[in-house]
């Protein structure tokens, strides 16, 4: 029989609690729904109003994964979507994550959450840039981290602030607030300075994706910041052979990184993270640092 339970008012089915989503660590669904319940504070600041596509992994990391952005079939009729622009569909809709009560529908149906760099009430003008910096073996995280420290003084120079956070994966994301800016703006400037990157460190960094490129090498992929592009969400889970998050982590831990298991953290360790230091994203919500392309 499936649980029901009312969160702020709505009626949801949770399903198939005692499944074991993440075979390496026993990790079951009851306990990713309770993870998401613990960090919904800080992981709801992140998707509001913004339009959220998911990675499905419903049978867990080793079944089938699809990327979707429609809302799934079956959504309730109190999950609220928001218009976006799509050359291909000009009524397309998204659902937004706005409450406790969405979050938890949706993380019934075993998800990554995914977010574009711009709100939905102004399409295509980020206020964030992001850069994911992906390893090539035998590159680790710590590989990105150097990178990272340099794409941060670099952007310092700019005088833009950059914030970090685990990809969830094997590397490391850079976020950095901006007042609003035309998307193209933003994939512009950023493929300038994964260019730049790779001027200065070659030994360490291309900016171009092609994997007979990567090995060894720090991948600057700047192009999740096209207008149509998303990127994993702050606090999100990953389907990965273990329950990973995308997790923020402050520049002192990125100096300080010097093995990959430095930076991996599972949904067991963020309530004391966020009890300890908050979130370490807490600027990009407010853009009380928010800056402006040269």
């Amino acid at each position: 029989m499936t649980p029901i339970t009312w969160v702020e008012g709505r009626r949801i089915a949770l399903s198939r609690l005692e499944k074991v989503l993440y075979p390496a660590t026993g990790t079951t669904k009851g306990e990713v729904l309770h993870y998401y319940a613990t960090v919904a504070g800080a992981l709801l600041a992140h998707l509001h109003n913004r339009p959220v596509s998911f990675l499905r992994y419903p049978d867990g990391p080793g079944g089938q994964l699809f990327f979707t952005k429609n809302p799934p079939p079956g959504t309730p009729s109190w999950v609220t979507t928001t218009p976006v622009p799509r050359s291909e569909d000009s009524g397309a809709r998204q659902v937004t994550v706005p409450d406790l009560s969405t979050l938890m529908w949706a993380a019934n149906l075993v998800v990554e959450f995914h977010t574009p760099q711009w709100q939905a009430d102004a399409p295509a003008r980020a206020d964030r840039m992001v850069f994911d910096l992906d390893p090539g073996a035998p590159a680790t995280v710590v590989e990105c981290c150097l990178v990272a420290r340099w794409l941060r003084e670099r952007l310092t120079a700019d005088g833009l602030h950059a914030y970090a956070k685990t990809s969830g994966s094997k590397g490391l994301h850079l976020l950095v607030p901006l007042e609003p800016t035309p998307s193209e703006r933003v994939s512009r400037y950023a493929k300038g300075l994964a260019q730049e990157a790779e001027a200065a460190l070659p030994d360490l960094v291309t900016h171009r994706m092609a994997k007979t490129l990567r090995p060894g090498k720090v991948f600057v992929d700047h192009s999740q910041n096209a207008a149509a592009k998303t990127t994993a969400a702050p606090y999100t889970l990953r389907a990965r052979e273990r329950p990973t998050v995308s997790a923020p982590v402050s520049w002192e831990e990125v100096e300080s990184c010097g093995r990959a298991g430095d930076l991996v953290f599972l949904l067991g360790d963020m309530e004391a993270r966020l009890s300890r230091d908050g979130d370490l994203l807490g600027p990009l919500i407010n853009l009380n640092r928010a800056g402006r392309l040269p």
